[in-house]
């Protein structure tokens, strides 16, 4: 997997390479002829020390938990899923999520037997300041396409969302469109879609739909979600990725 750049803890310089790498992000469709394997993607933290609660003190030394499942399309039928820890090297900054979380997800990306045709991150893609959220941060690393699919708004604003599901706003940040407000369910909070990178907007949105189950969340993002979060045992992973020293589970 060829390197996008080096990595840095330092905010001033990872901002100027978001700046640098916005430029770069296609936004127009670029999706093979036929999408069969779908990933979903999203990252969790747990406690070096188990007796620390990382919610409680956000100091605490932490595992970034970075996990991706791999769907049957249009089936969606689970065939690969990856959890990859390592140590959490960069805190919390809104707005530079994909380098405290980008390089767990690339190294349990490296260990997949399955390579997706199209990526589904929990996360923003250009529905961010500098257009460079993590979904697009990924598509663009990995050259494919990606789309964000976000819990919450980093950006932009927008009118209220008709409570029907399918029904969709626009995101507006500074005169743009940069995303969709999408009712996934009816009665739940919204989504926040976003094009990634080797996507449309329009197409973006018609994927999530596609995913979409009884269930809030697309259903790849929501079998992420489970195992980031710990929801679901470990134990139900068909392999797992551990950091470099360890053995393969």
């Amino acid at each position: 997997m060829e390197q996008l750049h080096a990595w840095t803890e330092d905010p001033r310089a990872a901002i100027q390479l978001q700046k640098a790498l916005a430029p770069r992000v296609i936004r127009e469709d670029r999706l093979p002829a036929s999408v069969d394997l779908i990933a979903g993607v999203d990252v969790g933290f747990e406690p070096l020390d188990p007796k620390r609660n990382a919610r409680v003190d956000p100091a605490a030394p932490s595992l970034t938990r970075a996990v991706i499942v791999v769907m049957e399309y249009p089936s969606l039928r689970v065939v690969e899923q990856v959890l990859h820890r390592q140590p959490t090297t960069m805190p919390y900054i809104p707005g530079l999520l994909s380098f405290r979380e980008l390089p767990a997800i690339l190294e349990a990306y490296a260990c997949l037997e399955h390579r997706p045709d199209l990526l589904m991150v929990d996360g923003m893609g250009i529905a961010h300041p500098r257009r460079m959220g993590i979904a697009t941060h990924l598509g663009l690393w990995l050259d494919k396409p990606s789309i964000g699919v976000g819990k919450s708004r980093l950006c932009g604003r927008h009118t209220d969302v008709p409570d029907v599901k399918g029904a969709m706003v626009p995101l507006i940040d500074k005169g743009e469109e940069v995303g969709r407000v999408m009712r996934s369910r009816e009665g739940v909070k919204p989504l926040y879609i976003s094009q990634g990178h080797r996507i449309s907007l329009e197409t973006a949105c018609d994927w999530v739909r596609a995913c979409l189950t009884r269930y809030k969340l697309p259903e790849p993002t929501r079998q992420a979600d489970r195992l980031a979060s710990r929801r679901t045992r470990e134990g139900v992973l068909m392999r797992e990725a551990r950091s470099e020293g360890q053995n393969q589970a």
